[in-house]
């Protein structure tokens, strides 16, 4: 495989703009979630701003993510993070992932950094950078910020729930919060814990969501339930 090469990207960059939303395309109709739809122009903007990472190899473009304000500056969020096919399962998302919040935290370092995925790689990514699981509710309450899951599939669920849940999983970073104990470099095994102990609280979340739709279509479900307390999600 050549080599990668992983910068902050700017004009220099700007011809990679279309493949890179070609890419965000593709990715998401292959999942079957949604990376919300940017134009060629709206990831120009970015690269010129300094607000993006590009990874390249051989010329091209193989690996993205930029970076967004919401709230005025108040709230930032990593978005749009994609890796070419023949580049994944090698780590790449996750120096791409590492780029991009220290470019954050040194552009905004009293912001919250947040995100919504459904991708298990990318909780773990983030869990490790000290990302922790939250509701939407402690997320941005910028329209705009919503107005960018209108291109997802599932996007009917959002606006159902009035934004409460959806198939993605809230995640924030609060400098606020980190102290320095936790921000010091942890063990693989204290990773793994912290991990899984994520899992254990969305599949207690899951679970939550599945009895309340449940008793939503009928009050007497209520009564049936029993099973749904012996189900271990993880």
């Amino acid at each position: 495989m050549s080599e990668i090469k992983l910068t902050i990207a700017n004009e220099d960059h700007l011809e990679f703009a279309e493949e890179i939303c070609n890419m965000m395309e593709r990715a998401a109709a292959q999942r079957g979630t949604g990376i919300a739809k940017r134009s060629p122009l709206y990831v120009s903007a970015k690269m010129m701003e300094g607000k993006a990472v590009i990874a390249i190899s051989d010329n091209q473009p193989v690996g993205f993510c930029y970076i967004e304000t919401w709230g005025h500056g108040k709230y930032v969020a990593n978005s749009g993070l994609i890796v070419h096919p023949d580049f994944r399962n090698t780590g790449l998302a996750k120096r791409i992932k590492d780029e991009i919040f220290q470019l954050s935290r040194k552009k905004y370092p009293e912001s919250k950094i947040f995100g919504i995925t459904t991708s298990l790689a990318v909780m773990k990514i983030n869990s490790d950078l000290g990302y922790r699981p939250t509701t939407f509710s402690e997320l941005t309450t910028d329209e705009d910020f919503w107005k960018g899951c209108q291109s997802c599939k599932n996007y009917d669920i959002l606006t159902r729930t009035n934004r409460a849940h959806c198939l993605c999983t809230g995640m924030i970073y609060d400098p606020a919060r980190q102290t320095k104990s936790t921000s010091a470099k942890l063990t693989k095994e204290e990773r793994w814990k912290r991990f899984t102990g994520f899992l254990k609280d969305g599949a207690d979340r899951l679970k939550g969501k599945i009895k309340l739709k449940l008793n939503n279509q009928d009050p007497k479900n209520s009564n049936k339930l029993s099973w749904l307390t012996k189900v271990k999600l993880f």
